[in-house]
């Protein structure tokens, strides 16, 4: 009976085999971050690790795309960029704005993105001959120069500079955040313990001083050197952003000066100063831009040299202006009087603006910066505060005669009379002669603001005690002189706050610069 069964069961097993669909095969969801792939370097005798961040229709498209390189600080690695500094989020951010991009994100190691000296580490090469050919086969990459470019913040700034100005037939766009590299006389100070851990391996002279340290080869890969030298104006098919916060440890003054060189030389390039120090804090707040400003290069088209124009609002009251003959001087000062002056009894913080005018244009002009004040005061911008502004008459302002509109002010009207309640402003040759006016009376004032001030060649004299917001435009004809006055007021310690701009001299751009400057100076009127 048993034999039986079992001879049944299997006659039918077969009926049963032929029957059972095919299981199915799940599919495997598209991964547009791959954070771990490799590529075998022959160079190096060993695998390369590398990130890459594709765009969202890369695998429901056909199409090509531009790459845009990101290369890391000293100390990092591949990961750096998609851990911290969120490149998934932004880019997808402003895709709608900027189209689609493929990020590539390579081990750098601490190679500055060079050759060393002595050949030991030829990671120049390594990028331009192996890395870049195999993203090229790899991934749907538009292959031309024209589509390729390189950003990379710390060590990897100075990558995003040097991999495009040394490779000019690959890459066409370098945007260095807060590049690290020294000026001359910042690579002869570096400690000796940090000098040979850091450059010398690099650079070559290790555990030398002084100018021995300055080797040939540091000269060929400094900016500084290759810059100065000879006719820079080849370097202008480059598309070049600069972007360091204020408030750097060096590097701030490195960027600077680098700045002030490549504009002495003609070398085209956008430059940003905004608040911040070394970190992604800062980092992440310059991405916008730099994706818009890669957009733009990789379609042909020629970046804005302006941002958009500040809208200056709706005319103020007429009563809320009134006129004051300054006594001694031939000068008439205006005076915008804040939203709500006559309905309150209190007494108010008073912005002291010499004011640089086109020639016929001083009540039109004034009118524009009233309504920014009046209807910034209004929006709670900007805390409410008196606004005189004073021609900028070269041969009648003095700190004397700012002495003498400070007690007509008090006397007139509802004034703080306390030098921290005193904020006084200039742009143009008014920025030089605020400047001039706190150097010699920092008693009066405690906070003094300059926008595209024409200060002297030489450095302007700053003092102690006195808040300095130095805001110019990155094509603007101060910046040798506003280069040298950020790093006195460094030197010295002083509170500052320090910004360029997109822009030029022009009055919009120094209403831009004013309306930015809003933020912190609704601080320290909020201090008085």
């Amino acid at each position: 009976m048993g034999l039986l069964l079992i001879t049944a069961v299997a006659g039918i097993l077969p009926g049963f085999q032929s029957c059972k669909e095919e299981p199915e095969i799940p599919e495997v969801p598209f991964n547009r971050l791959l954070q771990s792939e490799t590529i075998e370097s022959g160079i190096f005798k060993r695998s390369v690790e590398y990130a890459v961040l594709l765009p969202e229709n890369y695998n429901t498209s056909s199409d090509s795309f531009p790459v845009v390189y990101l290369l890391h600080g000293f100390g990092d690695n591949h990961t750096a960029w998609f851990k911290y500094g969120l490149i998934k989020y932004y880019s997808d951010k402003y895709a709608s704005e900027n189209g689609p991009m493929i990020f590539v994100m390579p081990q750098g190691f601490n190679s500055y993105y060079v050759n060393r000296y002595n050949g030991n580490v030829a990671y120049m090469d390594f990028f331009t001959t192996e890395l870049l050919p195999a993203i090229d086969s790899i991934y749907r990459t538009r292959k031309d120069k024209s589509q390729r470019a390189v950003m990379g913040f710390s060590m990897g700034g100075y990558g995003a500079l040097i991999l495009p100005v040394m490779n000019p037939d690959l890459f066409s766009v370098s945007v260095p955040l807060s590049m690290s590299f020294r000026t001359d006389e910042q690579y002869l100070a570096e400690p000796d313990w940090v000098f040979d851990s850091q450059w010398a391996p690099i650079f070559g002279g290790m555990g030398a001083t002084g100018s021995a340290r300055l080797t040939d080869y540091f000269k060929q890969f400094s900016p500084f050197y290759f810059f100065a030298g000879g006719d820079a104006s080849g370097f202008n098919e480059l598309k070049i952003l600069i972007d360091c916060g204020d408030d750097e440890e060096t590097l701030s003054v490195t960027n600077n000066a680098l700045h002030c060189l490549m504009r002495e030389k003609g070398v085209k390039h956008e430059y940003r100063v905004r608040d911040g120090a070394h970190s992604w804090d800062y980092w992440h707040n310059s991405i916008g831009e730099a994706l818009r400003f890669m957009s733009y290069a990789f379609r042909g088209e020629t970046y804005p040299d302006h941002s958009n124009a500040v809208d200056v609002g709706a005319p103020v009251p007429a009563e809320s202006i009134q006129s004051l003959r300054i006594s001694a001087t031939e000068l008439e000062a205006a005076v915008l009087l804040p939203p709500g002056y006559d309905a309150i009894n209190g007494s108010y913080p008073v912005i002291y603006l010499i004011h640089d005018f086109v020639t016929g244009k001083r009540e039109e002009q004034r009118d524009s910066l009233f309504s920014l004040f009046y209807n910034s005061m209004s929006g709670s911008k900007l805390n409410k505060a008196l606004v005189v502004e004073i021609p900028s008459d070269v041969e009648a302002i003095s700190a004397e005669a700012m002495k003498g509109v400070i007690d007509q002010i008090d006397i007139a009207f509802k004034t703080r009379q306390n030098r921290n309640a005193r904020l006084l402003m200039g742009n143009g040759t008014g920025g030089a002669l605020a400047a001039s006016v706190v150097a010699v009376d920092s008693l009066s004032y405690a906070s003094c603001c300059l926008f595209n001030a024409y200060l002297p060649d030489g450095t302007a004299t700053v003092t102690g005690g006195v808040f300095y917001y130095l805001d110019e435009s990155d094509q603007g004809q101060a910046y040798n002189s506003y280069k040298n006055l950020y790093s006195d007021i460094r030197k010295r310690n002083l509170n500052y706050e320090y910004r360029v701009r997109q822009g030029d001299d022009s009055f919009q751009s120094f209403l831009d610069g004013l309306s930015a400057s809003f933020t912190v100076l609704k601080k320290r009127l909020s201090s008085t």
